[in-house]
C-alpha cells in the first residue's frame, strides 16, 4: 500500500528509533554527508547534515533536509505498470514484475535480432550519483554489445577547461576556502545548488576578513551575498577574466618567478592580453571597468586568493574555453602557492576508483557505437550523423534521468519518443514526463532503500550509503532490475551473481581503499592528497610539469572524450565568438539556470519546494519590458526556431539590459502550453568534446494572448 508521509510519526523525538548514517545521492557536487532519523523501519524523519564531516560541516540544503517528502510521498510509484492508452497518455494498468520484465526482455530480443544490438540503448544520468546504482547499467551494456551512452549534458565542457590548464581533474582543497582572504565564485549560483561552499566562504570572510567576488549573469542569491558581485553577459567569461589577467600583468602583481617555472608560455600571454583591457572587456560584457579593475585589485592584493569555479557558466558553446580562460587567473598571481589560494572544480581526479567490476568493462567491446546523450533527439528521429551511420534505435532502457524534461530541443525529443517503433521502459520514482511517454514504467527505490557507494566531486570523500529503510510498495533497486533483465536476456557477468555490498567491497579493496567493513565503521575516506600535490607543486598533470595557458585542446586529457568537434579554438584565453549571439530577429539572450527549490528536474515534485518556486516564469529587465507592454506577472511567449514556449514574466533589474533569466527545471506541464524551458535549448555538439549549451540561447520575446 501506499507510504503516505504522516508528519506526526515524527513530532516526538522519542519515536525516533535511532540515526542512521547515509550519503545525499544527487547531482550536485557537495554530496553532503547526512543524519538520518528513523522512526521505524520504513519512515524517515529530519534529515541533516553531518558536523564530524569536514566538508558538509552540519549543514545541508533545505530541500534535503526535507527529504522525508519525496520518499513518503504520496504520487510514488509503488507498482509496475503497462501502458494502455497511446504513447505519451499517460495511461496505465498494472502488471506483475515478472511480466513487466520478459515483456522488457522480449522487446530487447527482438529489437537486437531485426536490427542488431546497437538498436538497444540503455540510457542512465545522475538522478543518484551512487556508483552501484547509477553505472550498473553498463554492465548489461557491454555483456550485450548494446549502443553506448556518451555522457555530455553536464561534466564535458566543464572539465574538459579545467583539465586544459592543470592536465589534471583536481584543485587545491576547498576546505582551505576558510584559509583564504578572497573567495571567486565563479559561474555557480551557490546558494542554490552548493550551499556548502557558502558555508565555507562566509566563514573566511567572518573569521578572516576575506573577500568574496562573485561572477555571474544575474543578482542571484549568491551574487547577492557577496563583497563584490560581477554581472556579466551570458558567454563573456572568457573577456572578463582576459581583462584582469590584463590589469594583473600591467600593475606588477603577475608572480614571475612562479610563471616562468610552472607556466608554459607567460611572455607570450602577457603580450597576447595587453589589448585586453577592461574597456575592452566591459562592451562585450556589459560590465563597468571600474568593477573589473577592482576584481583585478582583489585578485592581485590577496595571494591567498581561492577561485572556485562552477558548471553554469562552461554551458555555452565557448564553455570550455571560458573554464580555462577563468583558471589561468590563479596560476598568473602564482595563488597556487599559498594555502587557502588556486584554484577549484572538481575532484574526480583524486579516487582512482576501481570501476570494472560494477561497469563489466571486461566485456566492453570498442567498435560499439557510443550514441551521444544531449542528442537523444536527433538520435530518435533518425538523424544519420547522430546515428553514426548505424541502424535506428528502437529500444530504450531509462534509469536515473528524465530526457523528455532534460535533455535540449525538447520538441525534437517529444517526436522521437512518439514512434509507434519505439519500445521505452523507464524504471523511476515518480511519473515522470519521460515515464509517461514509456511502454513500460517500473516502480525505482530511493537512496535510504539500497546500498551505493558515493563519491563528492566537490569535496574529497568517498562515503557510504547503506539501506536505511525498507522500500514501499514493490520498489526495486536500479541493480535488482539489471540484474533479472539480464537472466531474461541471456547476458552472463560475474556482477550479476553478486550483491551491491559484495560489489562495494570488491571495488574498494581493487581501489586501494580498504575494505567495505572499514568504510561502514568510519562512515567515508578522505582522499585528500598532501599539500603539494593538491597545489600542483611538483608540477602540473603534464609530462612537463606547466600548467598549460596555450593548451592544445584537440589533445587535453579528458578521459571520458569520445570525439572532437571540428571546431578551431583560439590557442590563448580570449573572447571567443562562439555563442548563439542575439540579433535582429532574437534579440534577447536566455540562460535557464537553477531553481534553489529544485535539482535539475528533482524535488518538482515536493510540496515545499513547489510552494516556493510557485510557478516557471523568466526574468526581464524592466527596461526591456516597457517597450513590449510587458508587466510583472504578464503570460508571455519566448521563441527562436527550435520552438516556443509561454511563460510569466517578472521584472528584475539584476540583469543586464538583453538577457532573459528562467530558474528552472520545471515539469512540461506546468507551462501554459506544455512546452518546457529545453525547447529552446539546442542540442548541436559544443567543442571540443560535447555538450549541450543549455544557457546560450537566443530567443524573441512578446506578450502572448490570454
Amino acid at each position: 500500500m501506499n507510504q503516505t508521509f504522516r508528519p506526526e510519526k515524527i513530532k516526538r523525538a522519542e519515536k525516533i528509533q535511532k540515526i542512521g548514517a547515509s550519503a545525499c545521492p544527487h547531482d550536485c557536487p557537495s554530496t553532503c554527508a547526512l543524519e538520518i532519523d528513523l522512526v521505524d523501519d520504513r519512515t524517515i524523519g529530519r534529515v541533516r547534515g553531518a558536523a564530524a564531516n569536514a566538508y558538509t560541516a552540519g549543514v545541508i540544503c533545505a530541500k534535503v533536509a526535507r527529504y522525508a517528502e519525496r520518499v513518503h510521498h504520496p504520487d510514488r510509484l509503488l507498482h509496475p505498470l503497462r501502458r494502455k492508452g497511446t504513447k505519451g497518455s499517460g495511461e496505465f494498468a498494472p502488471i506483475s514484475w515478472d511480466d513487466a520484465l520478459d515483456l522488457v526482455a522480449e522487446q530487447f530480443l527482438r529489437a537486437e535480432q531485426k536490427h542488431g544490438s546497437e538498436a538497444v540503448w540503455p540510457y542512465y544520468y545522475a538522478g543518484t550519483m551512487g556508483h552501484l546504482m547509477r553505472d550498473g547499467i553498463q554492465r548489461l551494456r557491454h555483456a550485450k554489445k548494446y549502443s553506448g551512452f556518451f555522457s555530455t549534458i553536464c561534466v564535458n565542457p566543464a572539465w574538459t577547461g579545467f583539465i586544459a590548464g592543470t592536465g589534471k581533474l583536481a584543485g587545491a582543497d576547498p576546505r582551505e576556502m576558510v584559509k583564504s582572504d578572497l573567495v571567486v565564485i565563479w559561474g555557480t549560483n551557490a546558494a542554490n545548488t552548493q550551499v556548502n561552499v557558502m558555508t565555507h566562504a562566509t566563514r573566511a570572510r567572518k573569521e578572516r576578513g576575506a573577500k568574496i567576488v562573485v561572477v555571474d549573469v544575474y543578482m542571484n542569491a549568491t551574487m547577492q551575498q557577496a563583497d563584490l558581485p560581477v554581472l556579466i553577459r551570458p558567454g563573456t567569461d572568457g573577456a572578463l577574466a582576459c581583462a584582469v589577467m590584463h590589469c594583473l600583468f600591467r600593475d606588477g602583481k603577475a608572480d614571475w618567478d612562479y610563471l616562468e617555472r610552472y607556466t608554459d608560455a607567460p611572455r607570450e600571454f602577457e603580450q597576447h592580453l595587453r589589448t585586453r583591457d577592461p574597456a575592452w572587456a566591459s562592451r562585450i560584457t556589459g560590465c563597468p571597468v571600474e568593477t573589473i579593475e577592482e576584481f583585478a585589485h582583489l585578485a592581485g592584493n590577496n595571494k591567498r586568493a581561492y577561485f572556485r569555479l562552477g558548471y553554469g557558466f562552461s554551458r555555452s558553446r565557448n564553455g570550455a574555453f571560458n573554464m580555462h580562460a577563468a583558471s589561468c587567473i590563479a596560476a598568473v598571481t602564482g595563488a597556487w602557492r599559498y594555502e587557502g589560494g588556486g584554484a577549484f572544480h572538481n575532484n574526480s581526479g583524486v579516487f582512482h576508483l576501481d570501476k570494472r567490476l560494477i561497469e563489466g568493462e571486461d566485456l566492453r567491446d570498442p567498435s560499439i557505437r557510443m550514441l551521444d546523450q544531449s542528442r537523444i533527439g536527433p538520435i530518435l528521429t533518425g538523424d544519420t550523423e547522430a546515428l553514426q551511420g548505424g541502424g535506428p534505435v528502437t529500444a530504450l532502457l531509462i534509469q536515473n534521468t528524465n530526457p523528455v524534461s532534460v535533455a535540449p530541443d525538447q520538441e525534437v525529443v517529444k517526436r522521437g519518443f512518439a514512434r509507434d517503433d519505439l519500445f521505452v521502459c523507464v524504471h523511476e520514482q515518480f511519473m515522470t514526463d519521460t515515464a509517461r511517454s514509456a511502454d513500460i514504467v517500473l516502480p525505482a527505490t530511493m537512496f535510504v532503500e539500497h546500498d551505493d557507494l558515493y563519491l563528492a566531486g566537490g569535496s574529497q570523500y568517498i562515503l557510504l550509503g547503506p539501506k536505511l529503510i525498507e522500500p514501499p510498495g514493490e520498489c526495486r533497486s536500479n541493480h535488482d532490475v539489471i540484474c533479472a533483465l539480464a537472466r531474461r536476456l541471456g547476458a552472463e557477468h560475474p556482477g550479476f551473481a553478486m550483491t551491491p555490498r559484495d560489489l562495494m567491497d570488491v571495488t574498494l579493496q581493487k581501489s586501494g581503499w580498504g575494505t567495505l567493513a572499514e568504510i561502514e565503521a568510519n562512515r567515508w575516506i578522505d582522499c585528500q592528497p598532501d599539500f603539494a600535490t593538491a597545489h600542483y607543486l611538483d608540477g602540473f598533470g603534464y609530462a612537463d610539469g606547466k600548467f598549460r595557458f596555450k593548451p592544445n585542446w584537440p589533445e587535453v586529457p579528458f578521459n571520458r572524450a569520445h570525439r572532437t568537434i571540428a571546431s578551431p579554438m583560439p590557442r590563448l584565453p580570449d573572447h571567443w565568438e562562439a555563442i548563439e549571439e542575439a540579433d535582429a530577429e532574437h534579440p534577447f539572450r536566455l540562460a535557464t539556470s537553477p531553481a534553489r527549490g529544485f535539482l535539475n528536474s528533482s524535488f518538482t515534485e515536493t510540496p515545499t519546494s513547489l510552494a516556493k518556486e510557485r510557478r516557471p516564469e523568466v526574468m526581464i529587465h524592466p527596461d526591456d519590458a516597457a517597450p513590449l507592454a510587458i508587466a510583472d506577472g504578464d503570460l508571455v511567449a519566448l521563441g527562436n526556431r527550435r520552438g516556443t514556449v509561454k511563460i510569466h514574466a517578472r521584472l528584475f533589474d539584476g540583469v543586464r539590459r538583453g538577457v532573459l533569466i528562467a530558474e528552472s527545471l520545471w515539469p512540461n506541464k506546468a507551462y501554459a502550453d506544455g512546452r518546457g524551458i529545453n525547447t529552446l535549448t539546442g542540442a548541436d555538439a559544443i567543442a571540443p568534446f560535447g555538450g549541450a549549451a543549455f544557457h546560450d540561447n537566443k530567443v524573441w520575446l512578446r506578450k502572448a494572448a490570454g
